[in-house]
This record gives C-alpha cells, sequence and structure tokens, in this order.
C-alpha cells in the first residue's frame, strides 16, 4: 500500500465541514500531552498553549487537532495525561460543547481511530474530590482526515496528520511504540532521539514531505494541511499548496495555523519579556494572511 493510496482513502473517507469567509478556524498538531514526567515535552509549553487555547475560544474560532494531540507511544493510559493535563482538557470541552471541536488522529495517537476505545477513555472522567464519574468528550469521534469546505467557491482544504506518508509510522505503528515505550523514552531523558521520528531525522522528513508534495501534484494542486514533520511550512501562491502547521513542543513555543476572513495564516505563541521585566505570552504572525482564493489559481 503506498503513500499515495493512504492519502487518497484518507481524503475520501474525510469529514467534510462547510465553511465561508466568516469562519474562523485554529489548526495546532503534535502537541505530544504527556504525563508532566521529564519525558513529557508538552509540560514545558503547556502554559503558552493554554492561553493560546483560551485566546481562540473566547474569540469564537473552532479548533482543529491534525493528530498526535495526546502522547500515547510514551504513556500507556490516557487517564495519567488527563491528570497532568487537566485544565487543557477541561477547556477543550468547552469547545466540544459547542461543536466548535474537530480531532483527527495521529500516528501517536492512532488507538483513537478505535471508537470502542475513545468511548471507554474519553467520554467520561472520575473525580475524586466528587468521588463520582464526571462527562468529558461524550460523543465525540475521531477522524483520521477532515475536508474544509469553502461554500461560495467550492474549494477545499484537506487537513491530515501526515503519516499516511511515512510507512513506518503508519503501517508499523505499533512496532513504533513498542519501541519508544522500552528504548527510546527511558533514553530521552539523556537527550537521545527517536532515530525513527522525522520529526528528528531530516532525511526522513524531507522524505514525507516529498510524498505530500507528490500526491498533491496528481490531485488538483489541493490545498493540504498537515502536521507529523513538526517542520512549519507556508508556500507562496503558484508554489506545491503544502502547509504545515508545525508543533506545540518547540522550544519555548507553539507554532499553528489560522484561517480567519478568507485568509490563511501561520502564527507562533511564546513567552515574551516586557521592559518591566514582566513575562507575557504574545502571538506573534510568520506568514500571511494569504487569501485562500489566491491558491486556486495555482493550478491554472
Amino acid at each position: 500500500m503506498s503513500s499515495s493510496f493512504r492519502l487518497s482513502r484518507a481524503y475520501k473517507n474525510a469529514k467534510i465541514i462547510p465553511f465561508d469567509d466568516t469562519s474562523k478556524f485554529v489548526l495546532f498538531s503534535d502537541c505530544h500531552r504527556g504525563d508532566n514526567s521529564f519525558a513529557d515535552e508538552f509540560a514545558n509549553n503547556r502554559n503558552i498553549y493554554f492561553h493560546a487555547l483560551k485566546h481562540y475560544y473566547l474569540e469564537g474560532f473552532q479548533y482543529c487537532e491534525l493528530g498526535d494531540g495526546d502522547e500515547l507511544w510514551e504513556n500507556i493510559h490516557f487517564e495519567s495525561i488527563f491528570e497532568a493535563h487537566k485544565n487543557v482538557f477541561k477547556l477543550l470541552r468547552q469547545y466540544h460543547l459547542e461543536n466548535r471541536l474537530h480531532m483527527i488522529w495521529g500516528n501517536h495517537d492512532m488507538v483513537y481511530k478505535d471508537k470502542g476505545y475513545v468511548k471507554k477513555h474519553l467520554s467520561s472522567y472520575f473525580e475524586p474530590i466528587d468521588a463520582e464519574d464526571k462527562a468529558l468528550f461524550e460523543g465525540i469521534t475521531y477522524h483520521e482526515a477532515i475536508v474544509l469546505k469553502h461554500k461560495d467557491t467550492q474549494q477545499e482544504l484537506f487537513l491530515a496528520h501526515g503519516h499516511q506518508a511515512d510507512w513506518w509510522n503508519y503501517t508499523f505503528w505499533r512496532w513504533g511504540r513498542f519501541l519508544v515505550r522500552v528504548l527510546w523514552k527511558p533514553l530521552q531523558v539523556w537527550g537521545i532521539a527517536d532515530p525513527t521520528s522525522p520529526a528528528k531525522n531530516y532525511t526522513e522528513l524531507i522524505k514525507v514531505e516529498r510524498r505530500i508534495k507528490k500526491w498533491i501534484l496528481k490531485n488538483d494542486l489541493k490545498i493540504t494541511i498537515a502536521g507529523h514533520t513538526h517542520r512549519p511550512r507556508f508556500p507562496e501562491p503558484g508554489d506545491i499548496p503544502f502547509f504545515n502547521d508545525g508543533s506545540c513542543v518547540h522550544p519555548r513555543s507553539i507554532t499553528g495555523i489560522e484561517i480567519e476572513n478568507g485568509k490563511i495564516s501561520l502564527i507562533k505563541w511564546q513567552i515574551a519579556t516586557t521592559e518591566d521585566g514582566t513575562l507575557r505570552v504574545v502571538r506573534i504572525l510568520l506568514e500571511g494572511p494569504q487569501k485562500l482564493v489566491d491558491y486556486i489559481r495555482a493550478k491554472e
């Protein structure tokens, strides 16, 4: 089974979400939320992420998470991740209750493709203070891909994690999970990276990106937005329309993609120091905003 076949299948079975120029979306991926141990890379940026997520919630954005939201290779149970970052999940629940939460599974949380697993572990949580179960993400469904389809122009934005172009992390993800748990997680504490991860192996990263771009060329230059490699990408109109929202585990910052007013932007949130020595979380525009319709011309 080729990467092209896997991407095409994901596109064919994708959840379709209509949108227009009044719609607002924020896209994050590769949060790798862990258990707050030394191996939890998300822990360093959790305050930045929570602040950004709260900002988008108050501004009326819909949230799309493009896979690897939870680190379920290093951690066996979701419950330990939930307890470590309960405030984040309670905020995500608010998005869910307002139908503003759209979740995609990646290779590190591929267990979420199992609806039974999701229902068992994510529907509710036990609250020790009240000694009872409380609702969390009741009725939630994780998808392999999402297509945002513009109501007026019919332009489509294909959202996926991107591991479809990575045969090892898609087909043999259980082996990858096993190796991470028994080998790379302990070594990570000593600064030794997992060589099978495209985010930490430049050669693999380039291969994954090349396969995705090849698929885009075969499919009418459809705008494709992915994660997986952790490398932000923002093409110019006329180039192959392959975007990457980066990750939430960059050193001291997170990156993502905003879609608002019919335009797309690449943004970064980080902690900055003011002149009086106060630390504050700030949003930085990296690329854009660029009109989405400008990318339609790329296929002419």
